[in-house]
């Protein structure tokens, strides 16, 4: 089949090209410095030229904290720009897959979320990305992820690499908890997906609960140094706070896949020690 990608040079966008490409379907990378979603007549014109028959929507902006500070941008590329993608695949014929968000959920539940669970999202950023889900169709595909670390673009692998490396103390917090996802499993359970045309909310996460504590305490073991360096702080003593809102619960319950059958992606522990690998070979 071919496909257009939204958002190709992010983190996931690299990977879902990749592995779309490898799997020997054609492949149309868009980014934002060829395509504006928020632009409708840009997006009729490359979809028209493309006439993909899926078109995997990637592209967002996610930087959590500074959608707080501009909604109206946040609303114009995430729910907008969904809209127009939706749009130019009416066109012609296409089917959209729209990558989501645990922000969707207020992270109060005491247990995982279910892909039927009710939205409440505390965010700008995730009122966007619902925003985002509410223009797909029936016929359309949304796979919501979270916590999303990958070799390509900043994340949190990476951020905790770094500090490790200048300093002997990382403190991260304890009282937020979710399940990893890693870019080039969830592109691989993305392909697998759309390769059954699959329809409808699937929530596609590596396995695996952790607070961001505990997750900085992996990524270091990963590397083969001491986790013990990674000291636990309350999400109230952040200073200075953060401007958005994070779920405390953002865990993932993959359900859908699990009751259609699907495969779930691998505990999050071996993509991880494979990108930590990758990383510190570069």
């Amino acid at each position: 089949m071919k496909v257009l990608v939204t958002g190709a040079a992010g983190q996931l966008g690299h990977e879902l090209s990749r592995v779309f490409s490898g799997a020997g379907h054609e492949v149309v990378a868009t980014s934002h410095a060829t395509l504006d979603i928020a632009d409708p007549a840009a997006v009729v014109s490359a979809v028209d030229s493309a006439r993909p028959d899926w078109i995997l929507h990637g592209a967002a902006w996610t930087a959590v904290d500074a959608c707080e500070s501009d909604p109206a941008k946040a609303e114009a590329v995430n729910g907008g720009g969904s809209r127009n993608v939706v749009a130019a695949a009416e066109r012609v014929g296409a089917r959209v897959l729209y990558v989501s968000t645990d922000y969707v959920f207020d992270g109060t539940k005491s247990t995982p979320y279910v892909e039927t669970d009710r939205t409440n999202p505390q965010s700008v950023y995730g009122a966007s990305k619902l925003s985002g889900e509410h223009a797909m169709r029936d016929s359309d595909l949304v796979t919501r992820i979270s916590w999303v670390c990958g070799y390509h673009g900043n994340n949190m692998v990476k951020t905790i690499l770094r500090i490790a490396s200048a300093q002997p103390g990382l403190k991260f917090v304890d009282d937020q908890i979710g399940h990893p996802t890693f870019a080039d499993d969830a592109a691989a359970g993305m392909l697998m997906l759309v390769e059954a045309g699959a329809a409808g909310t699937f929530h596609l996460t590596n396995q695996g609960a952790v607070s961001w504590c505990g997750f900085a305490r992996a990524v270091l073991e990963a590397a083969g140094e001491d986790p013990a360096r990674v000291e636990p702080i309350a999400t109230a003593d952040l200073q200075p706070p953060r401007p958005a809102k994070r779920p405390a619960n953002s865990v993932l319950d993959n359900a859908t896949l699990r009751g259609q059958g699907f495969a779930l992606l691998d505990d999050f522990r071996l993509p991880l020690g494979r990108l930590v690998r990758r990383l510190l070979a570069d």
